[in-house]
């Protein structure tokens, strides 16, 4: 992957939604830095982030986050757990999972032939192993 000239960063993509404040986005960014490593690889002006909380400090709160990246499906997770706290980790560890999931499914799913630098190419290493076998 090529360096991102202004890579995202949680600071800089994040805004808070329903059930938090302004002045609880500094606290919730702390919480989120871990994210920062995985969002390096994204462009920032390409990539959002929202974190929204129904019935904040009720039984049954619900704290989502929302990250869209340009060029890639919406990711939204969820946690329904009762301590804040531990919803936003939930949340931020689920979307660090996703992100790492897509970025898996875009890479070549069949890249054997990458590694296996000794093969000529377009030779099977099947076919190569026979062949050496054969000589021997």
């Amino acid at each position: 992957m090529s360096a991102v000239a202004n890579p995202a960063t949680v600071a800089e993509c994040l805004r808070v939604g329903a059930g938090f404040s302004q002045g609880d986005r500094n606290w919730i960014a702390e919480q989120f830095a871990t994210l920062d490593a995985r969002l390096a690889g994204f462009h920032a002006d390409a990539t959002e982030l929202e974190v929204s909380v129904k019935d904040r400090n009720a039984r049954g709160q619900k704290v989502t986050l929302e990250c869209w990246v340009a060029g890639r499906q919406k990711i939204v997770t969820t946690s329904a757990e009762e301590d804040l706290h531990a919803a936003l980790n939930d949340v931020r560890d689920d979307l660090r999972r996703r992100l790492n999931d897509a970025k898996t499914r875009q890479e070549p799913r069949h890249n054997k032939h990458l590694r296996e630098t000794d093969q000529p190419e377009g030779v099977p290493a099947q076919a190569a192993e026979r062949a050496d076998a054969e000589t021997a």
